[in-house]
């Protein structure tokens, strides 16, 4: 069976490297008698497709193609439509997995699409956040890094027919967030089973938290909260609510955690500068989540009244 690797990238050169080196290191099975690694560059300005280009021959599985920026939904489209496996495998191009990370999404598939007698099924691997660039592999797995997502293309294999079938993601999801659950929730309506992989790991690194970042994270819980509201609007239950933090229950939630919004991103300053310069930034970025997630909130109710979305 031949396995693809679909990857959408954006200006993340240095952590794509290594992303691509644990790819060209992977341990496989008779299962797997070859595989490719399929990238799709959106538009990056950081030198990403020179890089590759002109060092193409220290990756043999890897095909590059390109698109001008239209965001994750449109590169992994691509990609897919670009692909030659029967399988095709989803991760982001932060990620660093394992060296058994391929073998372990295959044997899971075979046994769970043996048990099952078709293959309406996806396998979901863990995703193990670091911060740790020179060595990401090292980092433990963690209460936070649990999920409860349905279908977060982070680190999923899914068989290419029944991905075609679902519609593949759509591509009015331009800005941060949602694509990929939004194409879980139609795999859902077509019965596709989730199988739990957690032997398929893949190090999601991300910069340590500084201050400089807040703008940034501000500005992505903005897009979350538009993008919530496409997702909403394609399936409007309350499950979805919920997963947006559309509510009422969620509104109050974090009004009540932040004080009404008294702690906020600059009177938390202080004290995050203090976490960060005393080697906290973990738990710094756990207290930036409290006004991160009230300003998404209070974005997507307020988007939803601009367009009257109730």
């Amino acid at each position: 069976m031949l396995t693809s690797v679909v990857i959408p990238t954006y200006n993340r050169l240095p952590i794509l490297r290594k992303c691509l080196d644990a790819l060209e290191n992977q341990i496989l099975n008779v299962e797997i008698h070859s595989f490719e690694i399929v990238i799709v560059d959106d538009g990056s300005t950081d030198g990403t497709v020179d890089w590759l280009r002109k060092n193409i021959e220290t990756y043999p599985h890897l095909r590059l193609f390109e698109q001008s920026h239209g965001g994750p939904a449109l590169g992994r489209n691509l990609g897919v439509e670009k692909s030659k496996g029967e399988l095709i495998v989803f991760i982001d191009s932060d990620l660093v997995v394992d060296k058994f990370f391929l073998r372990n999404h295959i044997d899971s598939l075979f046994r769970a699409w043996k048990k099952l007698g078709n293959r309406k099924c996806f396998t979901y691997g863990s995703v193990i956040n670091t911060s740790n660039f020179s060595n990401p592999n090292s980092e433990p797995f963690k209460l936070q890094d649990l999920s409860w997502a349905y279908f977060a293309t982070g680190n999923v294999a899914i068989d290419k027919k029944l991905l075609e079938k679902s519609g593949l993601f759509d591509n009015s999801f331009r800005l941060y967030g949602w694509e990929d659950l939004e194409l879980g929730e139609r795999l859902r309506n077509m019965g596709v089973k989730l199988i739990k992989c957690p032997r398929a790991i893949g190090y999601h690194w991300h910069p340590a938290l500084d201050l400089n970042q807040i703008p940034q994270l501000i500005r992505i819980e903005k897009e979350r909260a538009k993008m919530g509201l496409v997702f909403y609007r394609k399936h409007p239950t309350l499950r979805v609510k919920f997963i947006i933090q559309y509510t009422f229950f969620h509104r109050c939630l974090w009004e009540v955690l932040t004080f009404g919004g008294l702690i906020n991103t600059k009177s938390l300053r202080p004290l995050l500068a203090f976490l960060i310069k005393n080697g906290q930034s973990g738990l710094a970025m756990e207290l930036l989540r409290l006004p991160l997630n009230l300003i998404g909130v209070r974005q997507i109710f307020r988007e939803a009244s601009l367009i009257g979305l109730r």
